[in-house]
C-alpha cells in the first residue's frame, strides 16, 4: 500500500495521460499549421513544446484573454516570459482554434500510443467525470475555463477531458493554497525545490526566472527562516507540507466521489501512464515521480 496520500496518488497517476498533450508531436505540428514554432527540440526525452504555443493553447481554455491573466493562472511562470508569448500567440490564432488544436493533438497522441479504443477507456471516463461531480469552479480560472470546453465524443477523448479538469482543479488549488502564505512565485519555484529532493534553482529555472531573481528569491526565504545553509529549515518543511496537505483538502471531494472505485482508476490509469513514458509521450522523472521520490 502507497504511503502517499489518495489524492497525490489520483494526482500522480492522472499526470502523464492528460499532460502528454504539451509533448505530444500531434499538437506540436497543428500548431506550427497555425504559425507558431514547432517543437523546440528534445527535453528529457520528449519533444519540448514552443513557448509562445504552450502559454496560448493552455490559457486559451479561459478564452482570449492577455498574458496578465494566463500569468496570473498558471502561478509560477515569469510573467515577463508568459506576456509577449500570449500577444504573440493572438497576434497568430483565436482561442478557439487553438483549444481545438490542443485537443486534438492531446487525443492523437495518445490513440497512437494506447490505440483508438484501448480496454478500460470507457470506465475510465465514467470515474474521471465522477470525481469531477460538485468541484465548484470558483478560484479556479483554468478549471473553470475547461468546464466550458466541449468533450471530445470518443470515450479516450472523453477520459482525457474529464482527467484534464481535475489536474487543472488541483493546480489551481495550489495556486490558491501558497499564495495565501506570503509565498511569491519564485519562492514558491525554490523552496518546492528541496522538498522534492532537488538542488536549488534547477527545476525553477523552467519557470523562465532570471539567476538574480533566483538569488533575491533565496535571500527572502532566508530572511523569513524557511532556508539555511542551502536546505529548508523544520519551518520551511513544515509550511512547504501543510500546502501540500491543504491541497489534497482542496481535492478531497474527488477522492470522496470515487469512493471504493479510487483503486479500480488507478489500475487504469497508471500501466497507460507506463505506455506513454515508454512511447515518450510524456517525460520520465515528471513533477510527480519527483515528489514521489
Amino acid at each position: 500500500m502507497s504511503s502517499r496520500s489518495p489524492a497525490i496518488r489520483l494526482a500522480g497517476a492522472i499526470e502523464p495521460f492528460t499532460a502528454q498533450v504539451y509533448f505530444s508531436p500531434e499538437a506540436h505540428a497543428a500548431y506550427e499549421a497555425l504559425g507558431f514554432n514547432g517543437s523546440r527540440g528534445e527535453f528529457n526525452g520528449v519533444a519540448a513544446p514552443d513557448g509562445p504555443a504552450y502559454f496560448t493553447s493552455r490559457g486559451s481554455v479561459m478564452g482570449q484573454v492577455p498574458g496578465e491573466i494566463v500569468a496570473a493562472a498558471f502561478g509560477v511562470f515569469n510573467p515577463a516570459a508568459v506576456v509577449p508569448s500570449v500577444a504573440h500567440g493572438w497576434s497568430l490564432t483565436d482561442a478557439t482554434t487553438i483549444e481545438r488544436a490542443r485537443t486534438m493533438g492531446g487525443v492523437a497522441q495518445l490513440e497512437r500510443i494506447l490505440g483508438a479504443e484501448p480496454e478500460g477507456a470507457g470506465r475510465a471516463a465514467e470515474l474521471l467525470q465522477r470525481a469531477g461531480d460538485g468541484l465548484g469552479v470558483e478560484g479556479r480560472p483554468l478549471y473553470a475555463g475547461l468546464m466550458a470546453c466541449p468533450v471530445p465524443e470518443t470515450e479516450l477523448g472523453a477520459a482525457w477531458r474529464y482527467g484534464d479538469r481535475l489536474r487543472e482543479f488541483r493546480g489551481d488549488a495550489h495556486v490558491a493554497v501558497w499564495s495565501t502564505t506570503g509565498l511569491d512565485a519564485v519562492e514558491i519555484g525554490l523552496l518546492t525545490e528541496p522538498y522534492w529532493g532537488l538542488p536549488f534553482k534547477t527545476y525553477v529555472r523552467s519557470r523562465a526566472w532570471s539567476e538574480a531573481e533566483l538569488d533575491a528569491g533565496l535571500e527572502r526565504l532566508e530572511a523569513r527562516g524557511l532556508v539555511a545553509d542551502g536546505n529548508l529549515t523544520p519551518a520551511g518543511r513544515e509550511l512547504r507540507e501543510q500546502i501540500e496537505a491543504r491541497t489534497d483538502e482542496a481535492c478531497s471531494r474527488m477522492i470522496a466521489n470515487l469512493g471504493d472505485d479510487l483503486d479500480e482508476l488507478l489500475s487504469i490509469l497508471e500501466p497507460w501512464g507506463a505506455a506513454i513514458r515508454e512511447a515518450r509521450g510524456y517525460p520520465k522523472g515528471g513533477p510527480h515521480d519527483i515528489a514521489g521520490r
